[in-house]
């Protein structure tokens, strides 16, 4: 909703650019506008999505959630009930078979089976767990009831005792041995026995500001990081994140629109240069439920530990250990039964890092996947045990974008990257022992962007194709030649919608800036634009190293949005200037380092002199940007910093003052 008043206001901000636009050929016939009522209003242009979809573990097939409404043909006076069936697929679509009905998820007395928001199986295919009233606790919908279906007895019952406080569980998950069930509740770690319904506390000191298995606002909000406990692989144990928030000053949000009177919400919030919240790792054995904590050497308050893996085996954990400026991670294997820390890797940057992935442990704990930029470009690396063998898999001048999966029956390694054409993604296979270099399994038919979801021996994937002006498609594809099995979505009557509307000409282009560097833009015209004339424009901007703006796929309604503007007279550009989160190497991205807000706009700057030159259309005297969050405070800096190119603009939700932003974003870039 707040996107969409401000697209409004953005729309009427700009009008006044358009000024002299030339008006259409009243000759000509006429044809369907945009607006913000069929955009956003009216929804005319929603796009077909692709099932909410689970690979099954053996590899067999793949899963969705199907609605029905259940109805009795002998008493019409039975209330009905609606809900979804989690239901099979083999690969190529066929073998349907519904697994779990929503009678099975109906309650004994209830009137309505439960609303699925999240479910997983257990590794014995005994269980099925669903997470279900999710609500919102910071920014993620991570709490709410869990419930346990026992797939061979029928037996449907919810977790948390015998008489379970609401939506009060978060990140429930089986064992691996599948006996048991773990969740945080109130800032506590409990284990529930399935079947008798046990329930043992393994932490008991939770409270406000003491957080076991869970984080504070800034960890998921900086480090996407949600889940705060680890199960072992032998089931034994769980390591655990605890953080100490006590200390940390509070910041208080003022709720002025949803009721009568005002309410207020206050959370600690560390700004930049204050106090965070203390955080450990330590692992907790189920046999004695004590825990042994790494002792990591400095003060708990000035480090971040953003990702932890068990070592492969269950003898050790692996902790990443980012100092406070952010520019060293220290990866750390905490033999827990034997209290000992060894340092195995180090990664630093002399600006910062910022790509805390997992490590992907092989299962004997001999070796592990890492993402570093230690060569110039993101790449993955083979990693020994002990760090004293470090393999490149993807040797060459290009950057990862992700790793998707690995299979050690078949020596791959799959990830997605953009060699040549840093706006577009596809699809890569290399070997795991870096015997073979990589090589492409995207075919040169779906230029654009490319998404995968694999199963887990990577035999099939989901795969999800779209251009910029082109709605997404979904299918399954066997992974071998790439080639598909079964049509997911096509979105054919959105892109037959789209034929009749007046959409504009796009083009993706390069320029360089004052000293030298190739900026990546894309550029949207009216669709009756007279090359003789000129036409205001406006930059769409974001420009931190949190995201990038320039990529060769389907944004929807941002898409029309931009459609509708051209539509009204104005030329609509975005550009990626240095920082951003584009695939162009190490120094491209970390150049922005302390520059936030100088060499930020100064790109844009030199970007639209550049472009102004090359398209005699744009009038240099009529132009608008607009942007969100870093894109808001892109917007400040360049109406108060360079007025005399920048003439009107709409900033939403900007750092207006550095000082008043969170510590992990602003003193990594800072």
């Amino acid at each position: 909703m707040l996107q969409t008043r401000t697209l409004w206001l953005a729309a009427l901000t700009f009008i006044g650019l358009t000024g002299c636009a030339p008006a259409p050929d009243k000759n000509e016939p006429p044809t369907p506008t945009l607006s913000l009522e069929r955009i956003y209003t009216n929804n005319e242009f929603s796009a077909e999505r692709a099932p909410y979809f689970r690979w099954l573990d053996d590899g067999s097939g793949y899963t969705v959630l199907e609605s029905r409404t259940t109805h009795n043909e002998e008493d019409d006076s039975e209330q009905s009930i609606t809900g979804s069936d989690i239901v099979f697929y083999q690969p190529d679509g066929n073998g349907r078979k519904v697994l779990i009905s929503l009678e099975q998820l109906t309650p004994e007395g209830a009137k309505e089976a439960l609303s699925i928001d999240d479910y997983q199986w257990s590794d014995d295919g005994q269980w099925a767990l669903i997470f279900t009233q999710a609500q919102k606790v910071w920014r993620y919908r991570t709490r709410g009831d869990y419930w346990v279906l026992n797939l061979h007895s029928n037996t449907l019952y919810q977790l948390g005792g015998d008489e379970p406080a609401p939506t009060s569980l978060m990140f429930a998950k089986f064992s691996p041995d599948s006996q048991k069930v773990a969740y945080v509740q109130n800032n506590n770690i409990y284990v529930e026995t399935l079947g008798n319904k046990a329930v043992t506390a393994l932490t008991t000191d939770g409270s406000d500001t003491l957080i076991n298995g869970n984080f504070d606002w800034v960890y998921e909000e900086e480090f996407t990081i949600t889940d705060g406990f680890r199960w072992s692989p032998d089931s034994s144990s769980i390591a655990y994140w605890q953080l100490d928030s006590s200390g940390v000053k509070f910041f208080t949000m003022i709720n002025n629109t949803d009721s009568l009177y005002p309410t207020l919400t206050k959370f600690p919030y560390p700004k930049a240069g204050e106090q965070n919240s203390a955080v450990r790792v330590g692992v907790v054995a189920l046999s004695d439920r004590q825990t042994r904590w790494a002792d990591l050497t400095g003060d708990n308050r000035d480090r971040y530990i953003p990702r932890i893996s068990w070592a492969g085996t269950s003898d050790a954990v692996l902790i990443q250990d980012v100092n406070r400026p952010q520019n060293t991670n220290t990866l750390r294997l905490f033999d827990w039964q034997n209290n000992r820390l060894e340092t195995i890797y180090t990664d630093h940057d002399d600006a910062f890092l910022e790509w805390y992935y997992q490590a992907e442990w092989q299962p004997d704990g001999s070796h592990f996947i890492w993402h570093s930029e230690r060569d110039g470009w993101r790449h993955l690396y083979r990693i020994s045990r002990d760090g004293s063998s470090i393999v490149d898999l993807t040797p060459g001048d290009y950057d990862v974008v992700d790793m998707i999966t690995l299979n050690e029956n078949t020596n791959s390694l799959y990830f997605t990257a953009a060699p040549e054409h840093p706006e577009q993604r596809f699809l890569f296979r290399t070997s795991l022992d870096g015997s073979s270099p990589p090589k492409r399994v995207t075919p040169a038919e779906f230029a654009g962007n490319n998404r995968y979801k694999m199963s887990k021996d990577a035999s099939y994937a989901m795969h999800t194709h779209s251009r910029f002006n082109q709605p997404a498609s979904s299918q399954i594809i066997k992974t071998d030649g790439h080639v598909t099995v079964t049509q997911l979505t096509s979105n054919q009557a959105l892109k037959d919608k789209l034929t009749n509307e007046a959409l504009p000409k796009h083009e993706f282009f390069q320029v360089e800036a004052r000293d030298d560097v190739v900026l990546d833009g894309w550029i949207m015209f009216p669709p009756d634009m007279d090359s003789t004339k000129k036409y205001p424009v406006i930059f769409y901007v974001y420009g931190e190293p949190w995201g990038s703006t320039v990529q060769d796929s389907w944004s929807g309604k941002s898409y029309l949005w931009n459609s509708m503007m051209t539509q009204k007279g104005f030329i609509m550009v975005s550009v990626d200037n240095r920082g951003t989160r584009a695939p162009k190497g190490r120094d491209w991205r970390k150049s922005i380092y302390k520059k936030i807000g100088s060499i930020t706009v100064r790109d844009q700057v030199d970007a639209l002199d550049a472009i102004a030159k090359r398209w005699p259309q744009i009038d240099s005297s009529r132009v608008g940007v607009w942007g969100h969050s870093g894109g808001g405070s892109s917007t400040l800096n360049l109406l108060f910093r360079h007025g005399d190119k920048f003439h009107v603009g709409v900033s939403q939700a900007p750092v207006a003052d550095i000082r008043y932003y969170d510590t992990i974003y602003q003193e990594r870039y800072s």
